[in-house]
């Protein structure tokens, strides 16, 4: 569960990021959270998986309270999360195999259980014969796969997109997107963080809208229309 409880969060150049942003992020749920550029979005995430803290307020992630956590905790929280990156951040060198058990090897998992559990991920991504492939061998879409299998790699309770599509075309972001949804429905809580309104508006999910720094939309109803404010 993740959940921000009336936040603050002030830069030390005066910027006012967020500014009371309260929420709660069951175990279990899908959410996109969107907003345009210099909303807070990326301090959101800064806060979620402790690389800032907040100015005031309280958050909660997968049971820690991060407002109040001890630098030798963070990586305990950080092991509850899988984060997908817009850019993939895959290692050109390493196959894709390697790439995703890279992220196993880090944190000190055996290798029979790298052995297990790499090949069953890359399955449920769809990529099950394109493990002894390097990245750049590899389109848009099956990269960005091997990211979201990379998250998934160490079993996290909860996997947050950063622009998971914003690279691809837009068959291919439905994809991707389609793939979030089925991993969300094997129990893992996915948090999305896009532009695509199309995209959003298409999936029947919670939508988070922040803008300002301000909680400004929460639920069901698509994604927030800026231009009508």
């Amino acid at each position: 569960m993740i959940q921000f409880n009336d936040v603050y969060k002030e830069y030390a150049n005066g910027i006012k990021a967020l500014k009371g942003i309260s929420f709660t992020l069951r175990d279990g749920e899908f959410a996109f959270l969107v907003g345009p550029s210099g909303s807070g979005k990326s301090t959101l995430m800064k806060l979620i998986t402790g690389e800032i803290s907040p100015s005031s307020g309280s958050i909660l992630v997968n049971g820690y309270m991060m407002d109040k956590i001890r630098m030798r905790k963070l990586p305990y929280v950080r092991r509850t999360l899988g984060i997908v990156f817009q850019d993939f951040r895959l290692i050109e060198k390493k196959t894709v195999y390697e790439n995703v058990a890279f992220a196993m090897r880090v944190v000190g998992a055996p290798n029979r259980e790298i052995r297990k559990r790499v090949p069953y991920v890359l399955d449920l991504v769809g990529l099950a014969d394109k493990a002894t492939m390097h990245p750049n061998e590899l389109s848009g879409g099956e990269q960005q796969r091997v990211a979201i299998a990379r998250a998934l790699v160490n079993n996290p309770s909860t996997i947050i997109a950063d622009e998971p599509t914003g690279n691809l075309d837009p068959a291919r972001s439905l994809e991707i997107l389609m793939l979030m949804q089925k991993i969300n429905e094997l129990g893992t809580t996915v948090l999305i963080v896009t532009h695509e309104k199309a995209m959003v508006d298409e999936f029947s999910q919670r939508v988070i809208a922040i803008d300002g720094g301000h909680l400004i939309s929460d639920g069901m109803d698509g994604y927030y229309n800026y231009e009508e404010v």
